[in-house]
């Protein structure tokens, strides 16, 4: 998973929490705590959870693939730190997972001041 850095990568392996939005059919947002898994070998995210395939976020992710998650937390005293990975989503009946293909990564706090974030594209992304 080379469009990560070795410091996002150990950070997202200490986190169990994140938040997945989506986007509903009339174009409203869709914003809800979510497991996740990082594949470090194909360099997508896996978001589990019970009843996936009966959920709104699968329903809306069946009509519109593009989806965002955010993990992010605070240190104290103030020290905000997180990355946010938007992409397409693959909704892989046989888990149930949402698999996650990044194409944009947002992280501040990790490898940069936490009110300065990087944003880069993955190679073949355009979100």
């Amino acid at each position: 998973m080379t469009y990560l850095t070795p410091a996002e990568l150990e950070y997202l392996a200490t986190q169990r929490l994140g938040r997945i939005a989506t986007v509903g059919p009339a174009g409203d947002p869709h914003v809800v705590p979510v497991t996740f898994s990082v594949n470090e070998s194909d360099g997508t995210v896996d978001v589990a959870g019970h009843n996936l395939t009966n959920s709104k976020k699968w329903k809306d992710l069946s009509a519109n693939d593009a989806v965002s998650i955010v993990v992010d937390d605070v240190l104290p005293p103030w020290q905000p730190r997180g990355i946010e990975l938007r992409g397409r989503a693959e909704l892989v009946e046989s888990g149930p997972v949402i698999r996650i293909h990044p194409t944009r990564v947002i992280a501040w706090g990790i490898d940069t001041d936490a009110y300065a974030p990087s944003a880069r594209t993955v190679a073949g992304g355009s979100r």
